[in-house]
């Protein structure tokens, strides 16, 4: 079943379940998926790397909205968020613990022969196929360039 399929079944249950906050993140990730899907220039199905790094993009977004309402001192508004991004969440990949990611990490280094931080670009461009939508990307830079120092 394609991800947006199960997406509708799930909107139908947190209607039945009157769940507010779960019921407008899915509708979210709906919304967000059918207008990559009909967007101009769109292949009329959407693959699932596209469907992950949507997602990704909108778990990001709340994360980064949750920290401003905080900073706002507005905890109702990043409770929220917060909730929201826990359910967008549960439609991604599992993610990398921090030894899963620096042994990935580390196997690419050694692939690669880098040695300083100047060919940095290059083990980023293969972590960052090997770990898509499993580690963010700011945390697989941090860790390649902590390994290449």
């Amino acid at each position: 079943m394609a991800l947006i399929e199960v997406i509708s079944e799930e909107i139908k249950k947190a209607m039945l379940a009157r769940d507010k906050v779960r019921l407008e993140a899915l509708r979210g990730i709906k919304k967000e998926l059918l207008e990559a899907k009909t967007a101009r220039g769109a292949a009329d199905e959407l693959t699932d790397e596209a469907a992950v790094a949507i997602l990704q993009k909108m778990v990001k977004q709340r994360k980064e909205s949750a920290e401003i309402y905080t900073a706002q001192n507005r905890p109702d508004l990043a409770d929220t968020e917060m909730e929201q991004m826990k359910v967008i969440q549960q439609f991604l990949p599992a993610q990398l613990t921090a030894e899963e990611l620096t042994a990935i990490i580390k196997e690419i280094i050694a692939e690669t022969g880098a040695s300083s931080v100047k060919e940095m670009g290059r083990v980023m461009g293969i972590a960052t196929k090997r770990v898509a939508g499993r580690a963010e990307g700011r945390a697989v830079s941090e860790k390649v360039r902590e390994l290449l120092s």
